[in-house]
């Protein structure tokens, strides 16, 4: 199924699900994207010289060190084309696994001021590395959900509308002040408040509301809140700070959700040591090993190298640690990623073999993967699944079901979808009709969206303004985004990591890219407000290749580093570019990659040919 290495099959011991499982990834043939072949810029399934073989059935891995960088965003598989990984996650997503979404995920979630839907991402179930923020809620919040619920807490409480209305850089102050009119603070208020502003990307606040609490003798620090508290700190402060804070947790909480919290994150910033340094670490100190871990090791080598999948599968199936929904979703993306629909078949066939039905988010991530694989067909057959015989009983497939028809460039599917949707949308339907319209080039439909939605929402957010904006962008509209970006600041809207990016390609698209640099340069200072997304700065960086800049193309890409994003082939591929276009060697080259553990795949490899000042041609050697 994988066919990223051929495995053995007396290798394998016929035993249960496991077994099923990887049986299917056995003898498919080696794995090979056929994007290799378009563009070096757009190859990510880079491949590694060293990776473990049977220390994976020991559940240990074993790399040199690696340099951690500093915090960066997860990828979104395939949310632009058939299978590229855009780096391009909405403000400090982290990349875990998810279960599928109820139409409320916890009691209260939702507010009567921002008609919220169940989450986020629902705009987007298919994007196998984005939906995966709310396992880490559901891992880590678990006791939130019967708290919130038997409270029956709804809208907005006091405690989160305190904080909403927060304008100062802390809220302490507030809180303390909260406290003292002697305010109810039960843990079920507490947990009502972290979740909303988890939902919101709010992590800022959140974290601040978890230090605040960690001082208070009266609310007892549970473990979960502890593991809560390493994930609000490497969103917003790294990985470092992180793990350093893990050192000052009581023993007794220091416990396996600690450390797989903090695993999950290094997965979601692509570091592959530390990820392998924090599994190992976890082994040493006696922890099992959970389905979820392994997912999160499945989401790494996915990005990184892909081969390793296989031997995650084997320590699996020695360990008889049963593949989740969720690992078979990632297998079914990276089959689809290399455009091997039959591979990709062959999973989806096993998996309902072994009992497991496909929920929404699979089920979206096959539709996407028809559509960029051309069978419209198999496509359409997937989606009118998905709507089933009454699409109001499947009202959360709404915002899935608009984009990927957009997708399909099916105007009259999405017109349907939307009339059903717009006596009473939801955030996620608006945001997914306004996209969706965007992609048709229909900017028309998408504003009136964009207006039905600002009469219905009474305060908007970033992530509205910047739906539209990102509309503007794709269709070069620059005067009309440059507007929509004053009206959010005159707002009051807090502009973030997405509305830069789609500033940034407003300004590319434009013809203007000292002005996107600018832009971004800015942005980069504004750490309080999040770092800015790698695509924004791969936007710049491929300009300046086009140009063959080499001065400034070396300096975003050291921005890049700074930001923790080198550690990755494409943006080591268009520098390169860089120096071809400019006709001039780049030495130490080689060196630089191997520092960052990058090893040539073959578009890379031809890249380093063309501009190596010492390479050999027919007439050198002719006047050697």
């Amino acid at each position: 199924m994988w066919a990223l290495r051929r495995v053995s099959a007396n290798s394998i011991k016929a035993q249960g699900l496991n077994v099923a499982a990887f049986r299917a990834c056995a003898g498919l043939g080696p794995f090979k994207s056929p994007r290799e072949d378009k563009s070096s810029n757009e190859h990510r399934g880079f491949t590694l010289d060293r990776w473990i073989t049977s220390n994976a059935c020991q559940c240990s891995v074993h790399f040199p060190n690696q340099s951690v960088g500093i915090r960066n965003l997860s990828s979104q598989a395939g949310a632009k084309s058939g299978g590229e990984e855009e780096d391009d996650l909405e403000e400090g997503f982290s990349e875990l696994e998810t279960p599928e979404a109820p139409e409320t995920a916890v009691g209260g979630v939702e507010d009567s001021d921002s008609s919220s839907d169940s989450s986020d991402s629902e705009s987007d179930l298919s994007g196998v590395d984005e939906n995966s923020e709310e396992t880490l809620e559901t891992e880590l919040l678990k006791d939130a959900g019967e708290a919130v619920s038997k409270k029956k807490l709804g809208g907005l409480s006091p405690l989160l509308n305190l904080i909403l209305k927060e304008s100062g850089p802390s809220v302490s102050d507030a809180l303390d002040k909260y406290a003292a009119e002697e305010k109810e603070l039960s843990r079920s208020e507490v947990y009502h408040a972290t979740l909303n502003l988890r939902r919101r990307k709010m992590f800022v606040r959140a974290l601040q509301l978890s230090e605040w609490l960690e001082k208070r003798e009266d609310f007892e620090y549970t473990e979960r809140d502890y593991a809560s508290r390493v994930d609000l700190i490497a969103k917003v402060r790294g990985l470092q700070k992180a793990e350093k804070y893990i050192d000052s947790i009581p023993k007794s909480h220091r416990q396996e959700v600690v450390y797989r919290t903090l695993l999950a994150n290094c997965v979601s910033q692509t570091t592959l040591g530390k990820s392998e340094e924090i599994f190992n670490k976890m082994k040493d100190l006696g922890f099992p090993i959970s389905a979820f871990t392994c997912n999160q090791l499945l989401v790494l080598y996915k990005r990184i190298d892909k081969k390793k999948i296989a031997d995650v599968l084997q320590m699996m199936e020695k360990n008889d640690i049963k593949p989740t929904l969720f690992t078979y979703q990632l297998l079914i993306d990276t089959k689809g990623q290399a455009n091997d629909i039959i591979g990709m078949e062959q999973i989806i066939e096993t998996m309902q073999a072994e009992g497991m039905k496909p929920n929404a988010r699979v089920q979206a991530t096959i539709a996407r993967h028809y559509v960029y694989g051309g069978l419209k067909e198999k496509a359409v057959a997937v989606l009118k699944e998905m709507e089933g015989d009454d699409l109001e009983s499947n009202r959360g497939v709404c915002p899935t079901l608009l984009i990927t028809y957009a997708n399909l460039g099916s105007a009259d599917d999405v017109e349907r979808v939307w009339k059903f949707c717009e006596s009473k949308p939801r955030q996620g339907e608006y945001l997914a009709a306004i996209e969706a319209w965007g992609k048709l080039k229909n900017v028309e439909k998408a504003e009136a969206v964009y207006k039905n939605m600002t009469k219905s929402i009474k305060k908007l957010s970033t992530r509205h303004y910047s739906t539209m904006l990102k509309v503007y962008a794709e269709n070069k509209m620059l005067g009309k985004g440059k507007q929509l970006l004053k009206e959010m600041g005159d707002d009051g809207c807090r502009i973030g990591p997405i509305a830069w990016d789609a500033l940034v390609k407003l300004y590319v698209d434009a013809g203007e890219v000292e002005k996107a640099d600018s832009v971004l340069q800015k942005a980069t200072s504004q750490n309080q407000q999040g770092r800015p997304l790698f695509s924004s700065y791969m936007s710049i960086l491929d300009q300046y290749a086009k140009r063959g800049d080499v001065h400034n193309a070396e300096k975003i890409f050291l921005r890049m580093k700074q930001a923790g994003y080198v550690s990755r082939a494409r943006p080591f591929s268009a520098l390169l570019q860089a120096y071809i276009n400019a006709k001039v060697p780049a030495y130490g080259f080689r060196e630089r990659m191997k520092a960052e553990n990058i090893f040539p795949n073959k578009g890379l490899a031809g890249q380093l040919s063309q501009v190596d000042a010492f390479r050999k041609t027919a007439a050198s050697d002719l006047l050697d």
